[in-house]
């Protein structure tokens, strides 16, 4: 993840758009899918708190612009055909693992982008991981947490800075290793339209 891609961005979240039928939050599934498209993610793994959902979806239309894989990992068989009947004919792009701490760890250390479910009570565990393997890299790591208003913890104890989004049931945005991207520093800005009743999220570069 060397550097931003609005192209890819853009076509992700798109296609999202197009593929994410069954969502119920659909901006949540545009918004991850175009921030891991645009950051040209090669690995994206998600850890649900059930079932795979439009989270899963959205990695797959940002793989299909970077020419990446996705990994989803859920908490058992049942979950497992669950989220295959739901992920439908995309289904043979993702990679499904059920549950097991010592994959998990091999996974996420390679990961460079990371969506984890804050439903599942071991999120924090699974962000310090993810933090642990991105300090042994020179590549970064994005993470998101969705359903974010349903933490009952803190990701600022990984002593890492966090962006909290209103975005649907709440998204946590953060960023671990050193292979940050040499064109500057940025940040995300949450406008509501008042009007329309629509929010708007921009990524801006700082000098």
């Amino acid at each position: 993840m060397a550097y931003w891609s609005a192209e890819n961005a853009t076509k992700a979240f798109l296609s999202t758009l197009k593929m994410a039928q069954k969502a119920k939050e659909p901006s949540v599934a545009e918004y991850i899918s175009a921030l891991a498209a645009g950051n040209n993610a090669q690995l994206m793994v998600v850890a649900c708190a059930a079932a795979a959902d439009s989270t899963t979806l959205a990695l797959v239309a940002a793989a299909n612009q970077t020419n990446g894989n996705v990994i989803c990992i859920v908490p058992n068989n049942e979950d497992l055909l669950a989220s295959k009947n739901f992920i439908g004919v995309a289904a043979n792009k993702v990679k499904f693992m059920v549950r097991k701490e010592a994959q998990e760890l091999l996974v996420f250390n390679k990961a460079d982008f990371v969506a984890i479910d804050c439903n599942l009570v071991s999120h924090e565990e699974i962000v310090k991981l993810v933090q642990i393997g991105a300090g042994n890299k020179k590549k970064s790591v994005v993470v998101v947490g969705y359903n974010a208003f349903s933490c009952k913890g803190s990701w600022r104890s990984c002593g890492s800075k966090t962006q909290l989004l209103p975005i649907g049931e709440g998204l946590l945005v953060t960023r671990f290793g050193s292979g940050m991207s040499k064109s500057g520093r940025s940040r995300w800005i949450v406008k509501f339209d008042k009007l329309s009743g629509e929010e708007h999220v921009y990524r801006v570069r700082l000098p």
